[in-house]
């Protein structure tokens, strides 16, 4: 419980709409996450989440560093410092990296998601998977924070009620019922569009549909029996080998597109806590973007909203940015420890990365204004993470020709626009599917070398929403970019819902 301060002497509890507005939910750290390609790898050869342990820790690794270099702020639900290797790794002995992770902590860098727990340390329910010496380290790590410190956890309600009725209701209206509603209505989707960009070629969209028709059934039958609709009862009738623990994430070949059904529940999945905390979703490379659930708004935390096809286009108009000197970049940002995240927050060039980036995300309507502020922070920012990489030798260097990319994802198509380093390139790619009714999307803006390693510093995110009101439109804005001097159509038309880079009952389930 809490004092009249708000405090425990260890916790601060905030609601949602306490968290720094630029906070991020990181779809990376879910225990389930795999790229879309080891996914695939993974059901073709019947191996588990632990059988590719080093190959996704790597993976992992990447995506949270990259997280915390890029946001002022990253959300993370609290079974995940436990039982995900790539966070828990630095909490398993005394030492820098520990350390490192208490200042996260206790600057509010890192905030833990409790979902019915009240406080950080708290025992999970003994029905949950737990990995017993990250929780150990997660307890460790707790008490051996100074006594002036405070690690702000946020949580639907906080109030003191015997049966904690506020949160469990909050819970169930804000993160339960959205998941449910998002599954059941899969199949209102347009289905070819889905289809194609979960990556099912076009002579098995009806088999797709039918599959995605079983799955809305079953959800629809538990919730008649008053039973939750969650995500790992989902995978076990779907995903999973029968009779696994679904934590072991052995997924079977035998079912039915188990690959792109598990895609498509993680993504709501993630998103659905992002828009309960009222933030955004970091997506990973290699993995579903939110345009894939043809929402009409794409996130409800987006301050841009364009429905204009002129102002749509401004976007992808060719851009100017300054001669960068540095050529070098860290091979794998990984390489790097977490106490180096945490000293290159510290500096004045990340805070002015982060404002930077603040004030576009906040007005993306100046885009052009503000696009180059970001990319000179940017290049800055990568100057001073190579002189961390440069302190551990380990770290290798690779050439490094920064560029900005700007991507416009709708349900029809997909159109890219690269500035930077001497080089300009505008493409699109269509889906092969008619356009009814309004055609939603995003813009996106991504931060990457032209020659990108999976496992360098990069960043991407959602900076505006998008809505063309018809197929007109549509039409309409097709047409401009196509006028474009350069532009190419890409002769592929496959799947274009998929992040290039790192890019949101009265009994409430204990698992979510």
């Amino acid at each position: 419980m809490t004092d009249a301060n708000g405090s425990d002497g260890l916790m601060t509890p905030i609601r949602p709409d306490q968290l720094e507005p630029g906070a991020v939910i990181a779809q990376s750290l879910d225990n389930q996450w795999v790229p879309a390609r080891l996914a695939a790898d993974m059901i073709e050869r019947g191996q588990s989440l632990d059988e590719v342990a080093g190959r996704r820790i790597r993976e992992v690794r990447a995506e949270y560093f990259r997280s915390l270099i890029n946001a002022s702020q990253v959300v993370i639900n609290r079974a995940y410092f436990y039982n995900n290797a790539a966070i828990s790794r630095d909490l398993l002995e005394e030492g820098e990296s520990r350390s490192a992770h208490r200042s996260l902590l206790a600057s509010g860098a890192i905030v833990p998601f409790l979902l019915n727990e009240r406080h950080p340390a708290e025992e999970p329910p003994a029905h949950l998977h737990v990995r017993p010496e990250g929780f150990t380290a997660w307890q460790e790590t707790l008490e051996g924070m100074s006594g002036t410190d405070r690690v702000r956890c946020v949580r639907m309600a906080w109030d003191d009620s015997l049966d904690d009725r506020a949160n469990r209701e909050h819970t169930r209206i804000r993160l339960f019922q959205p998941f449910t509603e998002k599954v059941q209505g899969l199949t209102a989707k347009n289905i070819d569009v889905l289809a194609s960009q979960v990556g099912v070629p076009p002579e098995e969209f009806d088999a797709f549909g039918r599959r995605l028709g079983e799955v809305v059934s079953h959800s629809n039958s538990l919730s008649v029996r008053r039973q939750p609709v969650v995500r790992n009862t989902l995978y076990e009738e779907f995903v999973s080998v029968p009779g696994s623990n679904v934590a072991e994430g052995r997924y079977d070949r035998g079912k039915l597109y188990a690959k792109e059904i598990k895609q498509l529940l993680d993504l709501i999945y993630n998103v659905n806590l992002a828009d309960a905390l009222g933030r955004y979703p970091l997506t990973p490379a290699d993995s579903l973007r939110r345009v894939v659930l043809q929402e009409a708004r794409e996130a409800r935390t987006t301050t841009g909203f364009v429905e204009d096809p002129e102002q749509l286009l401004t976007f992808l108009r060719r851009q100017a940015f300054a001669t960068v000197q540095d050529h070098l970049t860290p091979a794998a940002v990984n390489s790097l420890a977490l106490q180096d995240i945490w000293r290159l927050r510290q500096t004045s060039v990340w805070n002015s990365y982060i404002r930077a980036f603040g004030a576009l995300t906040a007005a993306p309507d100046r885009f052009h204004d503000a696009a180059g502020q970001v990319f000179d922070r940017y290049v800055r920012l990568n100057s001073e993470i190579l002189r961390l990489a440069q302190e551990r030798r380990q770290a290798r260097p690779n050439r490094w020709r920064p560029v900005v990319e700007v991507v416009v994802t709708l349900t029809a198509g997909t159109f890219s626009a690269i500035s930077g380093a001497g080089l300009w390139e505008l493409t699109g790619a269509l889906l092969p599917t008619a356009v009814s009714g309004p055609v939603t999307g995003s813009v996106q803006l991504v931060l990457r070398n032209w020659e990108a390693g999976r496992q360098e510093q990069r960043f991407a995110r959602e900076i505006a929403s998008v809505r063309l009101a018809s197929e007109r439109e549509w039409r309409q804005f097709r047409d401009l970019v196509q006028r474009l001097p350069d532009y190419r159509q890409d002769a592929h038309t496959g799947s274009a819902g998929n992040a290039a880079t790192t890019t949101q009952d009265d009994d409430v389930p204990n698992d979510y």
